[in-house]
């Protein structure tokens, strides 16, 4: 057990939870942040289960002053928070001029501004202490710049590529900067039909939210870049589309797909 904090934000569903979830098995405490009211619930769930202290913290994260008042809230209460789990995020599979403009605006701070100012807030204490770990959670997409996905893969592209200089930068300065970079992950958020589904979990194309989870602590414990999951389905995906021309795309758009 430890007197140290780890932030998780998005924490109320998903991956998140997951996050909250083997961070707490670890010995951490935990600040729990969502704009849903159910993280409240969550926080009652994971005292009962873990026996640590949970902070739950209701915020909108796409809000330009969000960062410097998550951190301001934890200079204010006296939390010391070790590891930061940059995973709030929202997915969408849609062209980007039918987006609302409050939509893009959101994406945009959610994926890019409010870890980039996070990373910078808590980094520097961690720097101070000469110890943390942060986790960003990107995604394969990161490499695909495909339709429908232009503000998503744009925002994990960035976030992917800030994380790997992060990395470098604050390595020797007791700092760890991870990089995780899921395919198709089982939480329900690529509303996904069940059979496929099932297809995609028995070949290994898609995997449970606890083993990704797994995967991305133990990757940033041992001060890993970066780690994509699953590694053989994933790599293979990000080949298939980096050989696809664009005057292929552009066919495959005029064919109504």
């Amino acid at each position: 057990m430890t007197n140290s904090f780890a932030l998780i934000t998005g924490a109320s569903s998903g991956m998140g939870y997951c996050y909250a979830q083997q961070l707490a098995a670890r010995g951490y405490q935990l600040l729990i942040v969502s704009n849903e009211p159910a993280i409240h619930e969550k926080a009652a769930i994971l005292r009962n289960e873990y026996s640590v202290q949970v902070v739950s913290l209701e915020r909108d994260l796409s809000l330009p002053s969000a960062a410097q008042e998550l951190h301001q809230y934890c200079i204010d209460n006296q939390l010391e928070v070790e590891v930061l789990v940059n995973n709030a995020g929202v997915y969408h599979d849609r062209d980007f001029l039918l987006d609302s403009e409050r939509f893009n605006s959101l994406i945009l701070n959610l994926h890019m501004y409010t870890p980039a100012m996070l990373c910078y807030y808590f980094g520097q204490d961690m720097v101070a202490r000469h110890k943390g770990y942060i986790l960003n959670v990107c995604s394969i997409t990161s490499t695909i710049a495909v339709q429908r996905l232009a503000t998503y893969s744009a925002t994990k592209a960035f976030l992917s590529n800030f994380s790997r200089a992060l990395h470098v930068e604050l390595r020797q300065k007791g700092v760890i900067v991870t990089d995780i970079s899921p395919g198709a992950v089982d939480t329900g958020l690529y509303h996904i039909h069940p059979i496929f589904t099932k297809m995609g979990r028995a070949l290994g194309i898609i995997v449970s939210p606890e083993y990704l989870v797994k995967r991305a602590l133990n990757a940033l414990f041992r001060g890993r870049a970066k780690a994509t999951v699953p590694f053989v389905w994933s790599k293979l995906i990000q080949l298939f589309v980096a050989l696809i021309p664009t005057c292929l795309l552009r066919l495959i758009r005029r064919c109504g797909y």
